[in-house]
């Protein structure tokens, strides 16, 4: 099922992600976290994949599995990092065949080997590849008539790589014009940003639905790592201050960060916000958290559309 059709059937989504474990001990408990957060029956849950597509195989076992094994719509992330036309043809031709929906078509973070040249990958920016992707559908390649469902990423804070904001939004159009369905941002810590950001796309003429990325911090290091890989990230200073006074006491300082992302939830959903998308580090404990906060049994529990 395409998410752009689900979207349109329910007032809020809600969703997880996962990334693909590099160990069969790793990957049994995964799939059995998977398993459990199962019965929260999210409206889809996305895989990641490894910068210059380290974790290409990985991502293709994980999504085939989740879609063979359980009832759960799995959409697996693409970059244009390190790929070629033909390479891209050969995953996107796998992913059909299995018959899985969608895909989360992104630019992709550079791989940290030497020689790599961004010049040398043939689709230089996410707009290219949904590009590509429309075109796949247009064969007649896929089971579903309609091809894939296609999402891409929006950033609230803005792209660590393009500082000129709005040439940011410029990019993210060119996006939503080449095919794109909806957008998935970037995690976030001051809904403000989100409002706004939402409100942004609206001027600039993206009216597509627009999903909330939420990452519950649940550990000190969790926290530094996220301030490296999420480049930007803005980080207030109540949830600093409040992570500061219990940084000493593990379970504290998880019980401060699940109840953070929880008053964000209870605020975007306040707002009307399309999709909550929640980033799970492979772990459920957060997320069951959040949605007993929520009141929420379940994603189906909320209001229709």
């Amino acid at each position: 099922m395409h998410i752009q059709d689900i979207l349109k059937d329910h007032a809020t989504t809600f969703s997880f992600e996962f990334f693909p474990p590099k160990t069969p001990a790793a990957s049994e408990a995964l799939f059995q976290t998977i398993l459990e957060l199962e019965n929260y029956l999210p409206h889809f849950v996305s895989v990641t994949y490894g910068a210059g597509g380290s974790t290409r195989q990985l991502t293709h076992d994980l999504v085939v599995r989740i879609k063979n094994e359980t009832k759960l719509n799995p959409i697996p992330h693409l970059t244009c990092v390190c790929h070629t036309r033909d390479e891209i043809r050969s995953i996107i031709g796998r992913y059909a065949s299995a018959g899985v929906s969608n895909i989360l078509a992104l630019g992709g973070d550079p791989p940290r080997i030497e020689g790599y040249r961004r010049a040398d990958d043939h689709f230089q920016h996410a707009a290219d590849l949904v590009a590509f992707i429309r075109e796949f559908n247009a064969t007649g390649a896929h089971p579903d008539k309609r091809g894939f469902g296609i999402g891409v990423a929006g950033f609230p804070e803005g792209h660590p790589a393009t500082p000129n904001r709005l040439l940011e939004m410029d990019y993210l159009k060119r996006k939503v014009d080449a095919g794109a369905d909806y957008i998935v941002t970037q995690l976030f810590f001051d809904n403000r940003d989100f409002f706004d950001f939402r409100d942004r796309c609206k001027l600039a003429g993206i009216n597509v639905p627009i999903i909330a990325g939420i990452m519950p911090i649940t550990s000190v290091s969790g926290l530094n790592r996220m301030a490296e890989l999420a480049g930007g990230a803005r980080f207030p200073a109540k949830l600093l201050r409040a992570l500061q006074r219990c940084q000493d006491d593990p379970e504290m300082v998880a019980r401060v960060g699940i109840h953070y992302a929880s008053e964000q939830c209870h605020d975007l959903l306040q707002n009307e916000v399309s999709g909550i998308h929640f980033y799970t580090l492979n772990k459920g404990d957060a997320t069951r958290q959040i949605f007993a906060s929520l009141g929420l049994r379940n994603s189906r529990a909320g209001r229709p559309a």
